[in-house]
């Protein structure tokens, strides 16, 4: 089946990856490498596997719409294969996702091996098994590594990398430059343990917490409350090493150690006295967590989960005047590359409004009256003047130089409705420049329909000294002929109008 054309570009430094295995976990694998405009292929022998790649990524464009404004690369091509040969002959990346099973997984590893082409990177989705036993019987075993996401794999960006007794170091850095490429966070283990760094943090914490629901300390929710209201938070940009040092004062981590480090010889922790999981605690966990979900599907909490980690990343972006902190500036970084990448936009014709942006209205963009919220219009309207800043010559490295453009006034019209699914495409007409101003209106239309405009005004600045400055010749080369073409068209009439004024009558 295929849903997209080839990517034309390319984003990450590959561009064709094989998926073996589209569950929770590969799914999400999938939807990461599609986003970022690398086409996919899939060999999953579930009968619904389509289906369930399908809603997978459905949520995880919804979740990406909340999370950015900076334009994602086409997205990559998507087929689902009959054969895991077919998948994986022509891969640079193959990710293996399938059951945890150590048998199982030897012996689909053994067949992308064989099939694969000798260069082609394998990674394997597993949450604990060791990189060296996985290599077993592998012609290549120097390219095959752990490479152990968190759900979901489109949102949360830490993968762990593991290599074996036989992986390549330059394996390693490979897969690194791959995922720092598509907003992902590669942290490669010194050495293969079982379960690895992350699983085995998350094991002491979950064998400790089923005692506390089978001792009736409290039932699942309040564990999770006191999880999700404090250090889950504090976790969430710091760690634990991080957030304890802070907890020892001015004196720093080597007081806390001192002061707290008694308490690990209490007698508190049930962490080496394994609960028995018999069928009473396993229905009494299944009940209280029933109860916890209120009726909400799977999907449902997922889609909750993703708007949580999207306004705690979005928060995190912000910190630190704007730099970001943690997965907030990976995010930052990595909505730098996008927009750098997005290039010049293709504009067959400037002698009239030059046609900048072309996109469908997603489901994260549709408010309580279910149509197109107020601010998405306000979005896209600097989606397109960041098109024709592109266009002029002030992209990244322009901007990263230490000049922009600045918008410092705006009047938006709400002239009509924009639903789920329906294409948009904006136009922009420049009504005046000189060296230091740009006088532009944008327009949105639904098909033929106008349904918004926006008259902007914005100065030409120098970032640094923190006021306007002349434009350099070579920006003004290209802004020139454009609104000299504009000059002659007519003006629109939306343009110079203020707020509440009336539209004019038409016979």
């Amino acid at each position: 089946m295929n849903v997209n054309p080839t990517n034309p570009g390319r984003f990450a430094p590959l561009s064709r990856v094989a998926c073996i295995g589209g569950g929770v976990i590969g799914g999400g694998w999938i939807a990461r490498f599609l986003l970022a405009g690398i086409d996919v292929r899939v060999f999953d022998p579930h009968p619904e596997s389509e289906r369930i790649v399908g809603e997978v990524i459905a949520n995880a464009e919804r979740a990406y719409g909340l999370l950015t404004d900076a334009p994602l690369p086409p997205r990559g091509g998507l087929i689902f294969c009959a054969s895991l040969k077919q998948a994986v002959e022509d891969a640079e990346w193959v990710q293996e996702s399938v059951p945890e099973r150590l048998e199982l997984k030897q012996r689909i590893l053994n067949q992308i091996d064989a099939a694969a082409p000798p260069e082609a990177l394998i990674g394997s989705s597993t949450s604990g098994l060791l990189p060296s036993e996985l290599q077993s019987g592998m012609a290549h075993p120097e390219r095959l590594f752990v490479a152990h996401p968190y759900n979901p794999v489109y949102l949360l960006p830490l993968v762990e990398l593991v290599g074996g007794k036989a992986t390549a170091p330059e394996t390693l850095r490979r897969a690194s430059a791959v995922l720092d490429a598509i907003g992902m966070k590669g942290v490669v283990i010194a050495r293969e343990i079982e379960a690895f760094v992350g699983d085995r943090l998350l094991e002491a914490l979950w064998r400790e917490a089923l005692w506390l629901i089978k001792d009736d300390i409290c039932d699942v929710e309040t564990l999770d409350d006191v999880i999700r209201y404090s250090f889950g938070l504090r976790w969430a940009q710091m760690g634990l090493f991080q957030t304890y040092r802070i907890a020892g004062g001015e004196a720093g981590m080597r007081h806390f150690l001192a002061q707290f480090g008694p308490c690990l010889q209490w007698p508190w922790t049930k962490l080496t006295d394994v609960v028995d999981l018999d069928d009473a605690l396993v229905e009494k966990i299944g009940t209280q967590s029933d109860d916890q979900a209120k009726g909400l599907s799977i999907r449902a909490l997922e889609r909750i989960r993703d708007e949580n980690l999207v306004g705690i990343v979005q928060s995190l972006k912000a910190s630190q005047n704007g730099e970001g902190w943690g997965a907030g500036k990976l995010l930052a970084d990595f909505e730098w590359r996008l927009k750098a990448h997005a290039g010049t936009p293709a504009v067959a014709d400037r002698s009239g409004p030059l046609a900048l942006v072309e996109t469908r209205v997603p489901t994260a963009w549709i408010d309580y009256n279910g149509h197109m919220t107020e601010h998405r219009y306000l979005q896209l309207f600097g989606e397109t003047t960041d098109a024709l800043l592109r266009l002029i010559g002030v992209d990244m490295d322009y901007v990263a130089g230490g000049h922009s453009y600045y918008t410092v006034e705006t009047h938006l019209r709400h002239l009509g409705e924009a639903k789920v699914g329906e294409a948009l495409r904006t136009t922009c007409q420049i009504l005046s420049a000189d060296e230091k101003r740009l006088h532009v209106f944008h327009r949105i239309l639904n098909g033929e329909r106008e349904i918004a405009t926006a008259e902007q005004m914005l100065l030409h600045v120098d970032s640094e000294a923190g006021r306007a400055a002349p434009a350099p010749e070579a920006i003004l080369a290209r802004l020139r002929p454009i609104a000299q073409a504009h000059a002659g068209l007519e003006g629109p009439e939306g343009a110079g109008r203020s707020v509440g004024q009336r539209r004019p009558v038409t016979a």
